[in-house]
């Protein structure tokens, strides 16, 4: 009795096992017709040269109507049955909407044992041919009520074997055809989006970074686009001209590992990390050279490739992370993205998982999430060097501004007006400088204190601005003295500009306290820069000896030098 069990359980396996290995049978008596999930059989050829006659014999493996069998099956055999039990004829219709991505595509439509259907696409000369709808192949097909029709499909790709087939009714089919790549539409569009931002960015501050992950978006538009079909739906091309377009696989980690080698400063500051990353460089750069004389053999290892590029930058911005810098906890969350779903769709390329919208789309999402994610980055890099230019701004004004009235400092003046007077010899246009000092300031100190003195002084600054020019340039150049370099005025537009200056200094009261109002008045000394003869410093020493005449003369007065 075991033993008949035993034997019971034995075939029970075997024709469960023959069941899961014969070519699939597909219910078609429904009134709607909308096959998008169903077994396929299918046949590896290795000698590339079996015919529908050979293969009709063969013993076909068990795959989704939807998936991959990775490299090594660049020539396949697809068995699809299909019976109608029901009472009248079904139309339908047969997709392949992978066809973008094969080279040709042979279909052999069997019934009752005899072949009543044949077609032979070559995606080199397929843009006139009827059955292709924009990178779809569209096959139309009958079943007669009560038999089965069987495909054939024999498949010849380029590196790795990816198979998609779809049954439909005729109102499904055109809905099938209308609809779809919206999701890869919206990923391109943001990653152009994203290119054309980081173009204005480098265009503005020519930071290589903003650059470089332009290129990288590029790159990866480029691929998602060919490999998702937009491309042949969008522009309905194909064949091995568009196909050389996936060295972009290459060419997409090149430019993030130039980036990672910018923003993290790798060649400076991680010696050790910039040789790792420079080796994964050669290996692109060869991978892409190859690519030039042989595509299809450069995809081959280009799973195994991306594999190793994963590795390595995720090791490397871990590494750097570990010694201090701010940036690579942010890389590390973007890339963490890449690395998942880039590692879902490598094992889907390969073969070894099955199929599903997330790993037949792994490396779209992955790219568009990281690419989200450096752009954060180099917003936040932004950030950071805009304020440290912030401080060096402010350290620079700090080093030349006087810190009481916020005038600029002697040091400044005289640089800045040594530029300003060989501009106004190059225009032809006059130079003037004032000298100015505040009479009897001496008295305010002694008289209300050094508090009220300083108020004085920043009185005065403030009239010294209000009464002068916008271009003019202001200095304090120590305890009560002040210079004033007037561009394009002359000596009398200058003489003019100082007695505004003196009227308005001694019609302001310094407000010093409680009922304490202070009055002062400002001598100043007017002289014309000769710019053919002499220096700014020679005219400002000629100002300041008729500021001295000003103050001998009885002060409160404007002067003018000789």
């Amino acid at each position: 009795m075991a033993v008949r069990r035993v034997i019971v359980f034995v075939l029970l396996l075997w024709v469960v096992s023959m069941a899961a290995h014969a070519a699939p049978i597909l219910d078609a008596g429904d009134d709607e017709i909308r096959l998008t999930d169903f077994p396929v059989g299918y046949l590896i050829d290795n000698s590339q040269s079996l015919t529908y006659q050979e293969v009709r014999e063969k013993t076909y493996n068990t795959m989704n109507s939807k998936g991959t069998l990775g490299t090594g099956a660049s020539v396949t055999w697809h068995r699809i049955a299909l019976k109608n039990p029901g009472l009248e004829k079904k139309v339908l219709f047969l997709h392949l909407p992978a066809a973008f991505q094969v080279r040709a595509i042979e279909i052999y439509q069997e019934r009752s044992q005899g072949l009543v259907g044949r077609a032979e696409i070559d995606l080199n000369d397929a843009s006139g041919n009827p059955l292709m709808h924009r990178g779809t192949i569209v096959y139309p097909f009958t079943v007669p009520a009560g038999e089965t029709t069987i495909f054939y499909i024999r498949s010849n790709l380029y590196s790795h074997q990816w198979f998609e087939a779809e049954i439909y009714d005729d109102k499904h089919s055109r809905q099938a055809l209308v609809g779809g790549h919206l999701d890869i539409a919206l990923m391109v569009g943001m990653m152009l989006a994203l290119v054309f931002y980081n173009g204005l960015l480098y265009f503005a501050t020519s930071k290589k970074e903003n650059m470089l992950y332009s290129f990288y978006l590029i790159s990866g538009v480029v691929w998602i686009a060919l490999s998702y079909g937009l491309l042949a739906k969008a522009f309905n091309i194909y064949g091995d001209g568009v196909f050389i377009l996936n060295l972009s696989v290459f060419t997409m980690p090149f430019f993030l590992v130039l980036f990672m080698m910018v923003i993290f400063e790798t060649r400076e500051f991680y010696v050790t990390e910039h040789r790792i990353l420079n080796g994964l460089l050669a290996l692109l750069v060869a991978g892409f050279c190859y690519g030039l004389f042989d595509i299809e053999g450069a995809l081959i290892p280009a799973s195994s490739l991306a594999a190793l590029m994963m590795v390595v930058t995720f090791s490397v911005s871990l590494s750097i992370l570990r010694k201090g810098h701010p940036l690579a906890k942010f890389f590390l969350v973007g890339h963490s993205f890449f690395v998942v779903f880039n590692g879902f769709a490598v094992l889907f390329y390969k073969g070894l998982i099955e199929p599903n919208y997330l790993n037949s789309h792994g490396v779209g999402i992955g790219i568009v999430l990281e690419a989200i994610t450096l752009a954060f980055i180099i917003s936040y890099r932004i950030k950071v060097l805009e304020d440290i230019r912030a401080q060096q701004d402010e350290l620079k004004r700090q080093a030349a501004t006087d810190p009481l009235t916020q005038l600029y400092n002697r040091r400044y003046f005289m640089a800045e007006a040594k530029s300003m007077a060989e501009r106004a010899t190059v225009l032809g246009q006059p130079l003037s400088v004032i000298a100015l000092d505040i009479d009897h300031f001496k008295s305010v100190n002694d008289t209300y204190g050094h508090h009220a003195g300083d108020l004085v002084l920043k009185a005065v600054a403030d009239n010294l601005q209000k009464f002068s020019r916008a271009k003019d340039l202001i200095a304090r150049f120590g305890g009560e003295e002040f210079m004033i370099l007037l561009p394009g005025a002359d000596h009398s537009e200058a003489e003019s500009c100082a007695e505004r200056i003196r009227e308005g200094v001694e019609n302001h009261a310094v407000q010093a306290g409680d009922d304490v109002s202070i009055r002062v008045t400002v001598s100043l000394g007017v002289a014309q820069v000769s710019s053919a003869t002499e220096s700014v410093e020679d005219a400002a020493n000629r100002a300041d000896k008729a500021l001295y005449a000003a103050k001998t003369g009885g002060r409160n007065r404007v002067c003018s030098a000789a």
